[in-house]
């Protein structure tokens, strides 16, 4: 649903008047962000917006600090251990932690909650395909047996499509863990509506591409947060959000472009936070020939990355970066900009002559019309556009309504698209998703162990497994080298992230795993 000025004023009076008396007491925070929301179910959401809600509203087993990923953190999980063989992991948990219901949180929860994850085949779900079983203790804690060796486990563990959710509450809602949850499981619908969590907020109310209103958790253990009620407002239009944020109709603008930014930073009224970019925005091209045509050939994948312009998308979005590989930025040992590929048409020209198409190829470029954090989609599709067409390949702008477009990609079915990728784990095995067998990859590009040459399938088993910072280190090298050179994918942009806030706004933080964690947010008192 497209919003309006008209829209953002509806919102200030139902701020005023809409609680009722007993609610104009109420502490309200409104952020105005363009939604990107598939489930608020911790095992079928997979989205930044999705992200941003279960942080508060669940809880998982570990944590990474308020500001970073820089280290993991207990959480329900006071600590834990590992067998010697890598694939059992103990639990030791919080005996103090409640559910919004009241009830503690159990053993039983926690194991619940890991293997419906795994076995209701939701979009997070490949996140716990290395479980074997999750057992609950006698003795409280819980075992998690891994079928493989995986060293980025407990990294894993601190991703929110891991929350803990209360077993008896999701059962009573039509939810399971046993193998045929695909099939059987029905609590997605209420988890969409409600929370099960423990976290210090509740989902009160989601009405998708409109808003999502949070309150306070009655049960939360911990310092209270300072907002009675959040109210996450899908504003997509960049300008709409920048006159509810000058207006104070919002507290918080997630999405302003970088104009709107320079416009804003002399305004008393309002602060700027400026930051590390989660978004890396990519080209991705099919490797199945009967969906993606001319962009199954990985001569012509090497083309498309040789004809984009990327000093030109640095101009187009000041204070960005160009992109080494898909690898996200922040992630250690990832291609820097200075490891970027530049711009060589002669070569892309000689490529797609290589390929069969000495004259080019017409196609359509699929991908979401949508203004993602403050970066317009439309605007970048039209400089791909033209810069493809410098090599003679001629693009069909095919934007589509985002939950439409999200659902094609997922499916494996966009031939030739544009998207953009924040890291699941916030480790380097991120990247395994977009090599042959990864999720991106095999799933949504088509781009199968059977595809695939032997020495990128060597490389990807062996870092999987690799537990030694340096070898580690000099595999990852050769997978970016690799995608660089072979892989169905052309990263372009890399932009920083810029929030603008109300004057007297405190706590905002950008977190790489979740995006903003509202409990942290306070207001100075009038």
């Amino acid at each position: 649903m497209r919003k309006s000025v008209l829209f953002v004023l509806a919102v200030a009076v139902v701020l005023l008047a809409g609680f009722g008396a007993a609610a104009q007491d109420e502490t309200v925070l409104v952020i105005g962000h363009t939604e990107q929301t598939d489930f608020y179910d911790p095992a079928n959401g997979f989205t930044g917006t999705t992200s941003m809600v279960r942080r508060a509203t669940y809880d998982t087993l570990v944590t990474f600090p308020d500001e970073d990923a820089s280290e993991i953190l207990p959480s329900l999980a006071t600590s834990w251990s590992v067998s010697d063989d890598g694939l059992s992991y103990n639990f030791t948990l919080d005996d103090t932690p409640r559910f919004n219901n009241g009830d503690s949180v159990t053993a039983e929860d926690v194991a619940f909650s890991l293997l419906r994850l795994k076995y209701v085949n939701g979009n997070p779900s490949f996140l716990a395909d290395n479980i074997d079983s999750a057992v609950a203790n006698e003795d409280g804690t819980v075992t998690v047996t891994l079928s493989s060796v995986r060293p980025t486990f407990v990294t894993e563990l601190a991703n929110t499509a891991f929350s803990i959710t209360n077993a008896d509450v999701v059962r009573a809602n039509g939810g399971t863990d046993s193998m045929d949850a695909a099939e059987m499981d029905g609590a997605a619908e209420y988890l969409n509506q409600n929370s099960a969590g423990t976290g210090p907020y509740q989902l009160e109310s989601w009405a998708p591409q409109d808003e999502t209103v949070l309150v306070r958790n009655p049960h939360f253990v911990g310092e209270a947060p300072y907002f009675d009620r959040i109210l996450i407002v899908n504003i997509p239009e960049a300008a709409t959000q920048k006159a509810a944020l000058e207006s104070g109709q919002i507290d918080i603008a997630t999405d302003l472009t970088p104009d709107q930014i320079v416009e804003l930073e002399g305004n008393a009224d309002i602060n700027i936070w400026s930051g590390p970019g989660q978004w890396n925005h990519f080209l991705i091209m099919n490797a199945d020939p009967e969906i993606g045509g001319p962009v199954s050939d990985p001569k012509v994948w090497l083309a498309v990355r040789l004809a984009i312009d990327y000093e030109g998308f640095l101009e187009l979005w000041p204070g960005s970066t160009t992109p080494g590989t898909v690898m996200n930025i922040f992630l250690a040992g990832a291609f820097q900009a200075d490891r970027a590929l530049s711009r060589d048409l002669d070569r892309s020209r000689a490529l797609l002559a290589e390929a069969g198409y000495p004259d080019g190829f017409d196609i359509d470029l699929k991908y979401p019309d949508w203004n993602a954090f403050g970066v317009d989609m439309n605007i970048n599709a039209q400089k791909i556009q033209a810069d493809l067409a410098e090599a003679g390949i001629n693009v069909n702008l095919a934007p589509g309504e985002f939950g439409v477009a999200l659902e094609e990609y997922r499916l494996g079915n966009a031939g030739f698209g544009y998207w953009l990728w924040g890291p699941d784990i916030n480790d380097p095995v991120d990247v395994l998703a977009f090599v042959p067998g990864g999720k991106v990859a095999t799933e949504r590009l088509r781009f199968t162990e059977e595809r695939a040459p032997a020495e990128i399938l060597e490389l990807r088993d062996a870092v999987k497994k690799e537990s030694d910072p340096v070898r580690r280190a000099e595999l990852f090298e050769q997978i970016q080298l690799w995608l660089q050179e072979s892989g169905n994918f052309a990263p372009f942009l890399y932009p920083p992230t810029q929030t603008a806030l109300r004057s007297g706004i405190n706590g905002y933080n950008w977190h790489p795993q979740w995006v903003m964690d509202v409990a942290l947010i306070s207001r100075d008192e009038m």
